[in-house]
């Protein structure tokens, strides 16, 4: 069934379809939580030499870990309806696997407020990959970054969302 306004059921439109930022002004401050994750796959002898450290641009891990959250306190400035937030926390973590050659990366953003972190959530687990990729392409240009994707929230009037089929266990590293 086709929408009768622009705008409706958007919340980034108004009634005639011109674009805006939500007001958030009346919502309740709660805790939320957002977890996103993304993938990297390269090849086995690229992962291995990530994690002995030898990459020609230094420490991988490390440096994407402040990428991300770097990306998730500038996700507003990059993101155009997004609001500010206060940030609470974040934890980047990340799983390798280097039989198939995959780095997952995990984000976990923190706030308490009147929206929640997803935007931030996901721009850290993209900016994770995209550093990944950066520090690695002179020896691997057939990286791919897959798999961006919320996979649990929490707080707020919608409440809980966890996506089926992924693990929620402690990431460590």
């Amino acid at each position: 069934m086709k929408p009768e306004k622009p705008s409706e059921g958007l919340t980034h439109l108004d009634e005639s379809g011109n674009a805006r930022m939500v007001d958030v002004s009346s919502k309740p401050e709660t805790a939320r939580l957002a977890v996103a994750r993304c993938r990297v796959s390269m090849s086995g002898s690229t992962l291995s030499m990530i994690k002995s450290g030898a990459g020609p641009k230094g420490e991988v891990f490390g440096t994407a870990r402040i990428a991300a959250i770097m990306a998730c306190k500038k996700t507003p400035d990059l993101i155009p309806m997004c609001h500010s937030i206060p940030v609470t926390g974040i934890d980047v973590a990340f799983k390798t696997d280097e039989e198939s050659g995959i780095v997952e990366i995990q984000v976990t953003v923190k706030t308490v407020g009147k929206t929640g972190a997803e935007m931030e959530a996901l721009s850290g687990a993209a900016v994770a990959a995209l550093t990944i990729y950066d520090m690695c392409k002179a020896v691997d240009k057939s990286m791919t970054i897959s798999d961006l994707r919320l996979v649990r929230k929490s707080g707020g009037k919608s409440g809980e969302f966890v996506r089926e089929g992924e693990d929620s266990g402690k990431w460590d590293m």
